[in-house]
């Protein structure tokens, strides 16, 4: 029996355990109830079940038949604070919370894998770890399993992750060798100035104007700072001010904003430009301004050899013409980054637009978006059979991919 058979035949139950975690959603450090339902599938799947890793994280351990490398796979498992209006009947039922972003289908995916490979013990030499991941959708959760030991006992040789994506096709995916995702870290800013009466400008140090200036300003870091050839991001996303009356003049703003980076160099310089920009600025006004930066998730750096890999795989699964090379990295970000600063590996995208619903197509994190469930059996059936490629039990020589060379020139 083919993988992809093995995988068919666990479909149906990773739907229904992707409906019921989209059901009941828990925000990130809060997945106590997706943790368990983890947990207890794994148990029941014959595999080592360890939890409360790094907080809720959970993870599994699935031993081949003889010694050899091993393999992680990573599932994110957190939802997001917003109000579902898909009008599912399996919607949230948790007020103000739901999984827009795919967590659910990753979970329920890497569940259905699990179990698909514990019938393809004997065509494994080595370990396949599942790793399940808590709060990738705020600071903290990958780099918490990593302090935690989550790439060691036993040590992880390579490591493989998918995220779904509304710009391809249910039964394709996405694959790209090199930077994928981008850095992302935010930031605060803090402007005070001198309050008063708006009638007399003139006897104040309006913060707000100052605040309009600095905005202006920052927007020259991507321009004039940075080169056109790199990539770089900075948004401001929060403006707002403690007047509390149409003819009170602020005398404090805060800001808040992300940034975007591709390259180290570039993301190391970042902090300290702006903080020069928004201090002069502010100062030159009469005003002042204090920065607090936030260093977020690493770039995601796929690399080259492990893409193959799943490459390979994909093209077993859905074949060649379902294997999509993308052109062009994301500015999106996904804390996967911070594994791959440690072991080699990569992130594919999994399609899951229906032609049948135009809700597959709004971008991730819309309070309407919607997957094809489709998708779900053809991730169960790419990273299985990425797994059983990478300790298919061949010689596994020209499968020894390391952190440096390619990945580290991405990094420079």
């Amino acid at each position: 029996m083919s993988f992809a058979c093995v995988a068919e035949k666990w479909k149906d139950e990773a739907i229904r355990l992707r409906r019921q975690f989209h059901q009941h959603p828990e925000l990130g450090h809060q997945e106590f109830e997706t943790a368990r339902t983890v947990a207890e599938f794994l148990q029941g799947a014959g595999l080592e079940v360890r939890t409360g890793v790094g907080g809720t994280g959970v993870v599994g351990l699935l031993h081949g038949s003889r010694p050899g490398k091993v393999l992680a796979l990573r599932a994110d498992m957190d939802a997001l604070p917003m109000e579902e209006k898909t009008g599912l009947p399996f919607a949230s039922l948790i007020p103000g919370v739901m999984h827009a972003c795919g967590h659910d289908v990753h979970t329920a995916i890497l569940l259905g894998t699990a179990a698909a490979l514990s019938e393809y013990r004997e065509h494994l030499h080595g370990t396949v770890k599942f790793i399940f991941q808590p709060a990738e959708e705020v600071r903290g959760g990958a780099t918490d399993l990593i302090a935690d030991g989550v790439l060691h006992s036993p040590k992880v040789d390579a490591i493989a992750a998918l995220h779904v994506w509304p710009n391809l096709p249910a039964g394709t995916v996405g694959i790209r060798k090199g930077p994928m995702l981008a850095a992302a870290d935010a930031f605060d800013i803090r402007i005070t100035g001198k309050g008063g009466h708006a009638a007399y400008p003139h006897q104040t140090v309006d913060a707000v104007v100052i605040a309009a200036q600095v905005i202006s300003a920052l927007q020259t870091i991507v321009s004039r700072n940075a080169s056109p050839l790199d990539s770089v991001v900075l948004s401001i996303t929060k403006l707002q001010s403690n007047s509390k009356a149409y003819n009170i003049i602020a005398d404090e703003v805060l800001l808040a904003g992300t940034v975007r980076t591709h390259r180290t160099k570039t993301r190391d310089a970042l902090p300290e430009r702006i903080r020069q920009l928004v201090q002069r600025v502010a100062e030159g006004f009469g005003g002042q301004a204090e920065l607090t930066y936030y260093r977020g998730g690493s770039p995601v750096v796929n690399d080259d050899r492990f893409v193959d890999v799943i490459r390979q795989a994909g093209e077993a699964i859905v074949g060649r013409e379902a294997v999509v090379e993308l052109l062009e990295p994301s500015m999106g970000a996904e804390d996967f980054g911070a594994y791959l600063e440690h072991v080699p590996g990569a992130m594919f995208r999994l399609g899951t637009v229906s032609a049948e619903d135009a809700r597959s197509q709004l971008p991730l994190h819309s309070d309407s978006i919607i997957f094809d469930e489709r998708a779900i059996v053809t991730g169960i059936a790419i990273l299985g059979e990425t797994a059983l490629r990478y300790l298919g039990g061949n010689s596994q020589d020209d499968l020894v991919i390391g952190v440096a060379g390619k990945v580290g020139d991405a990094r420079d």
